[in-house]
């Protein structure tokens, strides 16, 4: 079997998944990790036995043994330099979302990553929950015949929310919806945005972050079909950084409806009430397996990687959905629909509400 050497800037709680499911596949030879916070830092190196861990990323990139550069790190302006100086080095590069910032920094690595012939692909982890993997199957399939329309709602909790919108002011839909207007998206392939009307709703969060509490947003497809996308993040505290998703698929022939709220596993006890586990995003440890999208997402790039086949969500997938998401946030703050792609005016727009 080949093997690949592997380096992971950022092991907080999304790196540390991705370190720890990397230090047990048979294709990683070596592990190598950066990592700022010196405690955590050890704390990694020890459960993975990587063979080096630094604190500044760029010891990594001058590593010519590196193959792969996974980057989990926050806050969110860290992505795109990170991720250019990886590309530039000639590493493949797995990056969590955002893409970028902008769309020109997401051009450049879209560009950066094509003329290296490099992999490059993007934290859309929720492609890999078998439930949301199935909606996928039955529009293939033709079961549901052809797309009419598609909901999908998705909330988290406050203290999740807080953590997330602390770091960097972002809107729900560049932070959460962003999940879910790529899994949309991605379904309902080769169909493209043509216009987005967003809605948001303030509320606990805006004293503290200055940023929405749920933002809706509703998007048209050049064929016709009609998305609406909600997400909030302001449910009041619960089981630790639980998120909960309910979507819709209508079709000509069917109607598809995924309960993915986390309502079927209910942990109930004198100490802590009623917990939901298994119910993060990313998924956690449970014993012997991994519960959750994150450790399979991980093992694919790595696999796209050591047997040269496609990854599954493509840097111009995740260019997309990002122009999506600021076409919603420039909505939001007109008052009207935005026609896509974005013209000079739109992102003079955006501009102004930076």
């Amino acid at each position: 079997m080949k093997q690949i050497n592997v380096g992971i800037i950022g092991t907080g709680w999304c790196g540390g998944i991705r370190a720890n499911s990397c230090a047990h596949y048979p294709s990683v030879n070596e592990l190598h990790i950066a990592e700022t916070n010196a405690e955590r830092r050890a704390e990694v190196e020890a459960e993975t036995g990587a063979v080096s861990a630094v604190a500044d990323y760029q010891e990594l990139l001058k590593l010519d043994a590196i193959d792969v550069v996974i980057i989990s790190a926050t806050p969110e302006t860290t992505h795109y330099p990170m991720a250019r100086d990886s590309l530039e080095a000639g590493k493949h590069v797995f990056l969590e979302k955002p893409i970028a910032l902008s769309l020109e920094e997401a051009d450049t690595l879209v560009d950066l990553a094509a003329e290296n012939n490099l992999k490059f692909s993007i934290g859309y982890s929720q492609r890999f929950n078998p439930k949301f993997a199935y909606a996928k199957k039955s529009l293939n399939d033709g079961t549901l015949g052809a797309p009419v329309a598609a909901v999908v709602s998705r909330h988290i909790t406050r203290g999740l929310g807080d953590k997330i919108s602390g770091r960097i002011k972002l809107s729900p839909a560049a932070m959460e919806a962003t999940h879910d207007l790529d899994f949309v998206l991605w379904c309902l392939e080769p169909a493209k945005p043509v216009r987005v009307y967003s809605q948001s709703a303030f509320g606990v969060m805006e004293d503290k972050t200055g940023v929405e509490d749920a933002q809706w947003i509703m998007v048209t497809l050049d064929n016709g079909v009609v998305l609406t996308v909600g997400a909030g993040w302001t449910m009041p505290p619960g089981h630790p950084n639980y998120s909960g998703t309910w979507i819709e698929f209508t079709g000509t022939e069917g109607m598809l409806v995924i309960d993915d709220t986390h309502r079927d596993v209910i942990l109930n006890t004198m100490e802590n009430g009623i917990r939901l586990p298994m119910s993060t995003m990313p998924g956690e440890q449970v014993e012997h397996v991994f519960a959750g999208p994150m450790h399979a997402e991980t093992i694919h790039f790595l696999d796209a990687v050591t047997n040269d086949t496609p990854v599954m969500v493509t840097p111009e997938q995740a260019r997309q959905v990002m122009e999506v998401y600021i076409a919603a946030d420039i909505s939001s703050a007109r008052n009207e629909p935005v026609t896509l792609p974005l013209n000079s005016r739109d992102l003079s727009s955006l501009a102004e509400l930076a």
